[in-house]
């Protein structure tokens, strides 16, 4: 089973336009639990869902912005480093997504370019 704990760097396509995610998940046994910001207004989401062999499968919902939940389903790569595969909501949208295992955090990023701002600005 993937053990897919950590912190992932994706894109999710709409429509053929493509939106960034970071998710952060905690895995524990074969269900994990997390967040994903998206890089546009829809923001921060609540994820809950399980992996069985290297298959994944997670249900997505927005804190603020949509009640409706989006469904992912994929497959992760052997060396637990890539995952892709297809999101939908209901039968009416659908994509493809992707997402790689990654170092970054986009909240800390964001955090740092604030303080660099702040700290221009008083200078």
């Amino acid at each position: 089973m993937a053990d897919l704990s950590g912190n992932w760097l994706g894109t999710y396509w709409q429509d053929e336009i493509p939106s960034r995610f970071e998710a952060t998940f905690v895995q524990s046994g074969n269900t994990f639990s997390g967040s994903i910001l998206d890089d546009n207004y829809l923001g921060e989401a609540q994820v809950n869902g399980e992996v069985i062999g290297q298959t994944v499968s997670f249900t997505k919902r927005y804190l603020v912005t949509s009640p409706v939940p989006v469904r992912y389903t994929g497959m992760v790569s052997e060396n637990e480093d890539y995952m892709q595969g297809e999101w939908n909501i209901g039968l009416q949208y659908s994509g493809v997504w992707s997402a790689r295992r990654s170092g970054e955090n986009l909240i800390v990023d964001l955090q740092n370019r604030l303080e660099q701002q702040t700290s221009l600005t008083m200078t």
